[in-house]
């Protein structure tokens, strides 16, 4: 997920990770929508995925892909708003980089014809902190950070209600924002902040909900994390996606193999070393 910038059509107010950053692409060379004849060409696709501990996944799954007769270039984007609109726009043909209530908030607002094909992993959101070591002992009027991103926000608020600091509306789930809140016994005052400074926040925080990719790159451990979602009948899975007209693709059976396998099992594991989950 380097050298071209593309401007994003989403009006998200609140962009999922990142939205500080100027979106930044890695290739070979300027990303082009493809040719007619590429287009048509099975054998040859472009995956978006973002920059970062993926990149050594998806070297494997290349290599594998390669063996069945597929060969995958990877296209990597540092902006989490960007791959969903080169998939809609054909300049890759598929994306691994994001969760349901992700790509739903983005075909709500850009009507993307895109679908979920093949799962890949879980990275379990966690509170983080380097001031208390349980939820129990924060004190009235702490202060919690959250990410200011639609999906990622409500992901935090429902950990927060998890763990007993505060209360949501019924049926909030996934769509809550802090104007769900009904009960906070604790005063705690919710700051929402960008979810690539979150991590680095911290050490200025009571706490922070933070995702386990950014709390990697901000230095956090799992002793700096004092509560974490749970993994089974988790709604932020990540997936495959392609466009609704690839779905029976030949070519969208080998990719989701090529990921879905022991030898990427290994290689995720030794990356993530824990912190992520593959759910296939």
């Amino acid at each position: 997920m380097r050298k071209m910038i593309k401007k994003t059509k989403t009006n998200l107010n609140r962009a999922f990770l990142l939205a500080a950053t100027t979106a930044v692409l890695i290739t070979s060379g300027a990303l082009a929508p493809l040719s007619v004849a590429h287009a048509a060409d099975k054998t040859s696709i472009k995956v978006g995925i973002m920059s970062g501990e993926d990149e050594d996944i998806w070297r494997e799954v290349v290599k594998i892909a390669a063996d069945k007769g597929l060969t995958v270039k990877t296209v990597v984007f540092n902006d989490y708003n960007q791959p969903n609109e080169a998939l809609q726009e054909g300049e890759i043909d598929a994306n691994a980089f994001q969760h349901q209530p992700f790509l739903n908030n983005q075909i709500k607002v850009n009507h993307y014809d895109i679908v979920r094909v093949g799962d890949t992993a879980v990275w379990p959101i966690g509170l983080y902190s380097k001031k208390v070591k349980s939820a129990k002992d924060f004190k009235d009027g702490a202060v919690i950070g959250v990410p200011n991103d639609p999906s990622n926000e409500a992901r935090g608020l429902v950990l927060l209600q998890e763990v007993g600091l505060i209360k949501l509306k019924p049926g909030a789930g996934i769509a809550a924002t802090t104007a769900d809140i009904i009960d906070n016994p604790r005063h705690l005052k919710i700051k929402e902040l960008d979810s690539g400074i979150i991590g680095r926040s911290v050490p200025d925080l009571d706490a922070a909900v933070v995702n386990t990719d950014w709390a990697l790159k901000s230095g956090l451990t799992v002793k700096d994390r004092i509560a974490q979602e749970p993994v089974k009948n988790n709604p932020y899975t990540n997936f495959i996606a392609v466009k609704k007209e690839n779905v029976n693709a030949a070519w969208v059976k080998t990719l989701v193999g090529a990921y879905q396998n022991d030898k990427v099992k290994v290689v995720f594991n030794n990356v993530y070393k824990g912190t992520g989950v593959t759910t296939w």
